[in-house]
């Protein structure tokens, strides 16, 4: 059942959010597997799901639009921290909608938690390439 809810979440997923336009850096298999991660956390059933992946989809569009134009912009970091937390507090309601007021709590802080696992991975890769290549000096 789960494997099946798991397939289900990816479809929708990725038939609402398409492949990520930075593909080839791997943002798509970045995406992928937040998909698969989220749907797991969250324990979503494919009703669910149908309802959490649209709202979810737009959240994700205007979250990558406002890092966008705070690089653009050169915003200091407190002032891209509120903006992002405003989307937050303006997605708030409608993730609770969609599944309830407690599992929309979790979602932010499965996110974070998403976000941060992939932060480490990316930091203990260029740290490896920087060790190999110290090696090979």
């Amino acid at each position: 059942m789960k494997r099946y809810i798991l397939i289900v979440a990816l479809f929708l997923g990725i038939a609402f959010q398409g492949w990520s336009q930075d593909d080839d850096k791997g943002g798509g298999r970045i995406e992928a597997l937040k998909i698969a991660y989220l749907t797991k956390k969250l324990n979503l059933t494919p009703e669910e799901a149908q309802r959490f992946w649209p709202v979810y989809n737009k959240y994700a569009d205007d979250v990558r639009q406002a890092q966008i134009d705070a690089r653009k912009n050169k915003d200091p970091e407190i002032v891209r921290e509120e903006k992002l937390l405003n989307i937050r507090k303006r997605y708030n309601d409608q993730f609770a909608k969609a599944l309830s007021v407690d599992r929309a709590n979790s979602f932010f802080r499965v996110e974070r938690e998403f976000n941060g696992g992939i932060q480490k991975e990316l930091m203990e890769r260029r740290q490896n390439r920087t060790d190999r290549g110290r090696i090979r000096q």
